[in-house]
């Protein structure tokens, strides 16, 4: 839900315009990329993006969120926007569960996603916003939320229209859904974005390991690099569509990165004001439409009712800390109050999800790839009425399913998109692994009972269509002896280095024969043993392989050694096993330059007379 900027100026807003005027001037002066205007108001700089995603295509489904600033005291740039008032010490510290998930979520993107350039700072700002850092970090020391962390219901009084896409399973509502967790997940988003950060085997929204892994793939795809500002605010827009939340995150990441210090697990500050009715610590309570969110048992054994974003439930020994006054609405002096809600009567209005009743494929054919190549065609799904009618603005999930190492750009196993006008949504594109044979890509509605639609894609073996020696040295060796060149090829495909193609190499009898020999040269395995065929080799990224060393038997002549790899490329290479040559005898006759010749002792051939 987009936030309320004027309803904050309002809670806390001075009363001479010069008073105004001055706020204004001191957010200005700290904000990043914020400047204000003659009349306070402030404006974002020219080359601040805005995103008009819609709220299902967000992380949180634009639920509210917690409006607190840093402290002016703080060592980075002031806050971007608020009021005095609303600068109170906010900030104690990172609980140390909540910042360890936050660091090792950035360890794993650095390796995953190294172009993404995701600072632990980010996860923690957004943290901060959404939950109040796992409500002070009440969690365990598995990173389990002591309880659920589950905002109101989004059933369009007061918030976006999502229904439910989960069954209630993570925000215990069958009717709407709820953005549920530390980072406040809906979870039509969970569903293709949730990781496993903790190795548990299983991937939770409500578990902060789990959580910032997820947030960290999410704020990470599109190919965006976070390094560079326009995208990293895109990155967060996207998290939650509103320029006040864009500007509330990079105040708080400012903060971490001029320092932060561990603190205890549970003793975090809550946050107090609120993007929807900045009514502390309480928040909007879910709508008695969340139908199943009873609760959950926390460690304690005690149970605790479902919570708005960042809502605390005390610990044994702790008081309940009250709430502060609800704002007014100006000119009455009485509270504000927030239209009912009535789970009876739904909204009525029918949204294009509700009018899909199937799901055909859009043109895709001949999902064929080399193992390590991009897949040449994208899926393409439409989303069609019984009627065959498309339908534009549907959420569609690709999934990859099967024992396969593809993914879609990025590395993503899920990726979800929605249709355009002509009701088409054509997923990533895909991304073959080194594992070849089949798999099937799964397209289903998010929000929707629908049967989905399977494509089937194959991963084929990397091949090369030349191999050739990379040296012309003949390759010879004595009887019994060990040759004292090994063997170097080059595989190419289509003229350039074929890398990790796999190669076989043979000692055959002849270029006719190409029976393995069982005489001649060998090579020799792990144990020392004769070996006379070679698999499982595979060319380097330059499309160099070099074959272990080569000996002889007993046995002289001249020898075949075959390669062949994948792709169907052939070499032959010539070995020869003789006996060394002895060295000439020095010729007696050349010892001495100036030897007279030696009388003849041949016998005479002449009759005697």
């Amino acid at each position: 839900m987009a936030a309320h900027f004027d309803r904050r100026l309002r809670k806390a807003a001075v009363t001479t315009t010069v008073a105004a005027v001055v706020v204004a001037a001191l957010s200005a002066s700290q904000a990043p990329d914020v400047t204000a205007d003659a009349h306070g108001r402030q404006t974002t700089a020219d080359n601040m993006p805005t995103s008009d995603a819609p709220s299902e295509e967000s992380a949180t489904g634009n639920s509210p969120y917690y409006t607190d600033l840093p402290p002016l005291n703080s060592p980075s740039p002031a806050p971007t926007i608020g009021t005095p008032a609303s600068r109170g010490p906010a900030e104690a510290g990172i609980p140390a569960t909540v910042l360890d998930a936050y660091k090792k979520a950035e360890s794993e993107l650095r390796r995953t996603k190294p172009g993404c350039n995701l600072p632990w700072q980010l996860l923690a700002a957004i943290g901060k916003v959404e939950s109040g850092q796992a409500r002070g970090g009440r969690v365990d020391a598995q990173g389990n939320t002591l309880g659920r962390i589950i905002g109101p219901q989004l059933d369009g009084n007061g918030f976006a229209l999502i229904k439910d896409t989960d069954n209630g399973v993570y925000d215990g509502n069958s009717r709407y859904d709820n953005a549920v967790g530390p980072m406040q997940f809906i979870p039509s988003t969970w569903a293709w974005a949730g990781r496993d950060g903790n190795a548990d085997g299983k991937d939770d929204p409500n578990n902060i390991y789990d959580a910032a892994l997820s947030a960290g793939h999410y704020l990470c795809r599109n190919g965006w690099d976070l390094s560079v500002q326009a995208d990293l605010n895109r990155a967060i827009l996207s998290y939650n569509n509103s320029q006040d939340y864009l500007h509330t995150v990079l105040s708080w990441l400012e903060h971490y990165r001029k320092g932060t210090h561990e603190i205890p697990d549970g003793t975090g500050t809550l946050p107090v004001g609120r993007s929807d009715d900045g009514t502390g610590l309480t928040g909007p309570s879910p709508s008695p439409g969340a139908t199943g969110a009873t609760g959950a048992t926390g460690a304690t054994g005690a149970t605790t009712g479902p919570t708005a974003p960042g809502t605390s439930t005390p610990g044994p020994g702790k008081p309940t800390p009250p709430a502060p006054p609800k704002p007014s609405d100006p000119g009455t002096g009485s509270p504000s109050p927030k239209p009912p809600t009535d789970p009876a009567t739904p909204p009525t209005t029918e949204t294009p999800t509700d009018t899909v009743h199937h799901l055909e494929n859009a043109g895709t054919t001949g999902l064929t790839a080399i193992a390590g190549d991009t897949f040449t065609q994208k899926i393409s799904t439409r989303a069609e009425t019984k009627a065959g009618q498309s339908v534009g603005k549907v959420r569609i999930r690709f999934t990859v399913i099967g024992d396969t190492d593809a993914a879609f750009t990025g590395g993503d196993k899920v990726a979800a998109v929605t249709t355009n006008a002509s009701g088409v949504a054509v997923a990533p594109a895909l991304v073959a692994g080194e594992k070849t044979g089949g798999f099937t890509v799964r397209a289903t509605v998010i929000g929707r009972t629908v049967a989905g639609l399977d494509y089937r894609a194959t991963v084929t073996e990397r091949v090369a269509d030349a191999i050739a020696r990379t040296g012309a040295t003949a390759l010879t060796c004595t009887p019994g002896g060990e040759f004292a060149d090994r063997v170097e090829v080059k595989a190419t495909h289509k003229g350039a280095a074929a890398d990790k193609v796999a190669v076989t190499a043979t000692l055959i009898k002849s270029v006719l024969d190409p029976v393995e020999s069982d005489k001649g040269p060998y090579f020799k395995d792990a144990d020392g043993k004769t070996v006379r065929t070679l698999t499982g080799l595979k060319t380097d990224a330059k499309g160099l392989l070099t074959l272990p060393k080569l000996y002889a038997d007993d046995t002289t002549g001249t020898f075949v050694l075959r390669l062949t790899t994948a792709g169907g490329a052939t070499l032959n290479v010539q070995l020869k096993v003789a006996e060394a040559q002895p060295e000439p005898s020095p010729d007696p006759s050349t010892d001495s330059p100036d030897a007279s010749p030696s009388p003849s002792t041949e016998p005479s051939t002449e009759p005697a007379a």
